[in-house]
């Protein structure tokens, strides 16, 4: 179990998850764009832009945020 602690609080690796008008992103660099129909953020290795309607943060933590809203787009721009 303490090996699974370790795993979990070592992980830089970034990802994200779409559930039913909910993204979570975990290991983003820096928030870009806070706006209602678009919120933009650095991955490390790209930009990456959710685009929707009534977007907003719901929970925001030093490397892990959950937007909610009703998403229609995922854009990722390499940088």
């Amino acid at each position: 179990m303490l090996e699974k602690v370790y795993e979990y609080v070592n992980d830089n690796e970034f990802r994200f998850t779409v559930y039913d008008n909910k993204i979570h992103i975990i290991n983003y660099k820096r928030i870009i764009t806070l706006e209602e129909n678009n919120i933009s953020f650095y991955s490390p290795n790209n930009k990456i832009s959710i685009v929707g309607r009534n977007l907003s943060l719901i929970k925001l933590l030093d490397k892990e945020m959950l937007i909610k809203g009703q998403i229609s787009k995922i854009e990722v721009f390499n940088d």
